[in-house]
């Protein structure tokens, strides 16, 4: 199986989260594309096969298969760009469909937008929040009260922490078994720990144990349902926002969201890519 390894969300040609991608004659076993994950080695994987009038998509961490992976559909875009052509293209993930378009830019890297999955978010309980936040050195007093703690999903579910302190996110460390338990009783794919620098520019760090992964230098997924849950609060920053990820552990990412004001509908998460090398990482 040939994979193509790519860095998406990329900045300023560097950083970004890596993600291999395989587009397949038919679609591999669950087993050989966890099998595939694992000896890729990074948070995701995605395999493409050609369905109809556009793609099938799966994504493999090492450890399991994700719903819907924002950063692996980014890649693919790059990837489907390179192959086919710059365009728009229909991807069917486990649960409905999606699109990603792909353009080149100047510096002749492609640049990739998601469209993803429907937007939903809900208070998470009190004593999960608390029980969680006690793991990573924090309390409910480090949270920034004009963001209240959610479960949020764009395809698949997250918790979104807002930090006072920028500091605290930088210190961010946790019990890896510990908390990936806790995350697996509620079905979280991440933890998004946020710090709002401004209206337009979000700094964040997503631990990802779930998948077998300390921490995800960018998530695309959790990137829409934060823009779906800063929707569903009726954030007063507007509709479109940079993330700036994977700086506290040297692969700097930039996330680009855009979403209307519609509950529930979908988000534009976009990013720049490049190939990833044995010399370049």
């Amino acid at each position: 199986m040939d994979i193509i390894r790519i860095a998406a969300f990329s900045y300023n040609n560097q950083g970004g989260n890596p993600a291999g991608v395989a587009i397949c004659s038919e679609m591999p076993t669950e087993k050989e594309m966890l099998a595939t994950a694992k000896q890729v080695g990074y948070s995701e994987s995605a395999f493409l096969t050609q369905v109809n009038d556009g793609w099938r998509i799966r994504y493999f961490a090492p450890e399991m298969e994700v719903p819907f992976c924002g950063h692996a559909t980014i890649a693919s875009g790059a990837v489907l760009g390179e192959h086919f052509g710059e365009g728009v293209y229909k991807l069917f993930i486990n649960e409905g469909e999606i699109t990603v378009s792909v353009s080149k830019s100047d510096k002749g890297t492609f640049v990739a937008t998601l469209e993803s999955p429907k937007t939903w978010s809900e208070i998470a309980p009190k004593e999960y929040v608390e029980t969680l936040l006690k793991e990573f050195n924090l309390t409910i007093a480090d949270v920034d009260i004009n963001y209240p703690v959610r479960f949020a999903f764009a395809g698949a579910k997250h918790l979104i922490v807002v930090l006072k302190d920028r500091k605290k996110l930088a210190e961010m460390s946790y019990h890896f078994e510990r908390v990936k338990a806790l995350m697996q009783q509620e079905g979280l794919v991440t933890i998004d720990l946020l710090w709002v620098e401004s209206n337009q520019l979000f700094h964040a760090r997503n631990p990802f144990p779930t998948g077998g992964v300390y921490e995800d230098p960018a998530t695309g997924a959790a990137a829409a349902a934060l823009a779906g849950y800063l929707r569903d609060i009726q954030w007063w920053g507007g509709n479109s926002f940079d993330i700036l990820q994977g700086e506290d552990m040297g692969r700097p990412s930039r996330l680009s969201v855009q979403f209307t004001m519609n509950k529930g509908e979908s988000i534009k998460v976009s990013g720049e890519t490049r190939h990833i090398t044995e010399t370049n990482g």
